[in-house]
């Protein structure tokens, strides 16, 4: 049954992403979920999932970096 709030493509493991990604930074987060779901919602493109969360994970390889820099 499709459910918009909570669709099938977020309950696909034994744990759903949310539970682990709340535990993390915002980008780090997005990263997971959209590795974690990477072409599992019908329709989606496998390959623009993944870019996405390379796009996040760039975003906090800057973040960490520009924090390193600061403390310095």
């Amino acid at each position: 049954m499709s459910d918009q709030i909570n669709p099938d493509h977020y309950r696909q493991f034994p744990v759903e992403v949310i539970d682990l990604t709340e535990h993390l930074s915002f980008n780090r987060g997005n990263a997971v979920k959209y590795l974690a779901r990477a072409g599992s919602k019908p329709g989606a493109d496998e390959l623009t999932d993944l870019q996405k969360a390379a796009w996040y994970v760039e975003r906090e390889i800057r973040r960490v970096s520009l924090q390193k820099e600061t403390k310095r």
